[in-house]
């Protein structure tokens, strides 16, 4: 199924801000600390998406496939364990 106009319009707003960041010479921590003001976008995405779209807004926008992974990267060392958790 194509993706929607919400869908791609969503990517394209995590994907500028991913990029704006990385041209101003922000890295992986730079992004980290302005996540919290894109986690409602992304969360938004995540709901009206299957993980098949997930993937193909990955392979079209490559601010939006940085944002994914870091966030991925993040919950794996949660879960893990390699990134403590405040109780």
């Amino acid at each position: 199924m194509p993706l929607t106009a919400q869908q791609t319009r969503l990517a394209l707003t995590l994907d500028r801000h991913v990029k704006q960041v990385l041209a101003h010479g922000g890295g992986e921590e730079a992004l980290l600390l302005s996540l919290a003001d894109s986690m409602p976008t992304f969360k938004q995405l995540m709901d009206i998406s299957t993980s098949d779209d997930m993937d193909r807004l990955c392979e079209q926008y490559d601010g939006f496939y940085q944002f994914a992974t870091l966030l991925e990267k993040l919950a794996e060392g949660i879960a893990d364990g390699s990134i403590p958790v405040p109780e």
